[in-house]
């Protein structure tokens, strides 16, 4: 009869819990998202968590995939950074795919695509309706967004002002420092309906021109975590997950 020490015993039992316990917890996917983009990623002061959109996307995903969202707060600015250097593993966030981006990360499929809204000072009720319409305004837009280099290019306004953040923006619109501004279609209709109702007007005579097409991201070359995402964002859209985060958020479809 063989005899099994009862060291040998108690080594075997060991690796056998660490192995149930390392397949029992899924694995982890580390998300970043911008803290200041509602209602897409923005971080709820009541319970210091990022809320929103492109939050809850991340996290169906998540479970497609069989992943847990780890989801940070990263400025902006240091997405693509912080991808690169390896201290997230995907972008979801209001991050547009744009030509230039694709060069440095792999988008994913389209998750929804928006366009740009305009905003002006309640007391402003001219029906503006294109860019000629601000000719000698000072209008003003957010910093890194897709509207920026098209609004560069546009001839006749007074002055073009660069914000860091739609609130700073929708601040200067109600006291009276900026003419008009533009911001993401469904960013700017929270923003009015929340605490700058009564002081600012979104326009619905405006002809929006620009799509912005609003995709996850990965590091350039992982060709297979991207292969999975979009299975994922395929299903979230077939099975009606992410058109009831939408409702949920009040973006259009």
């Amino acid at each position: 009869m063989l005899k099994i020490a009862p060291k040998s015993l108690l080594a075997a039992a060991c690796v056998a819990f660490a192995f149930a316990s390392a397949h029992a917890q899924p694995a982890v996917i580390k998300v970043g998202a911008t803290p200041t983009a509602v209602p897409f990623n923005f971080l709820n002061p009541k319970t210091n968590q990022l809320e929103g959109v492109m939050v809850e996307v991340a996290q169906a995903v998540g479970k497609e995939l069989g992943l847990t969202p780890e989801i940070s707060g990263i400025p902006f600015a240091t997405l693509i950074p912080s991808l690169q250097t390896k201290k997230i593993d995907m972008i979801s966030s209001a991050f547009a795919k744009t030509p230039a981006r694709a060069e440095v990360v792999d988008f994913s499929d389209i998750v929804l695509t928006y366009k740009e809204a305009l905003l002006v000072p309640m007391n402003d009720t001219k029906a503006y309706r294109n860019y000629d319409d601000l000719k000698g305004k000072v209008v003003g837009v957010q910093m890194g967004t897709s509207y920026v280099e098209p609004l560069k290019a546009v001839q006749g306004f007074k002055e073009l002002k660069m914000y860091d953040t739609m609130s700073d923006m929708v601040r200067d619109i109600a006291l009276g420092r900026l003419d008009a501004g533009f911001g993401d279609g469904p960013v700017v209709a929270y923003q009015v309906r929340m605490s700058a109702a009564k002081q600012v007007r979104l326009v619905d005579s405006y002809q929006s021109l620009l799509a912005t097409d609003i995709a996850l991201a990965v590091r350039k070359g992982d060709t297979q975590t991207l292969a999975k995402l979009n299975t994922a964002v395929a299903k979230i859209k077939q099975n009606g997950v992410l058109a009831a985060i939408l409702k949920k958020w009040g973006v259009p479809q």
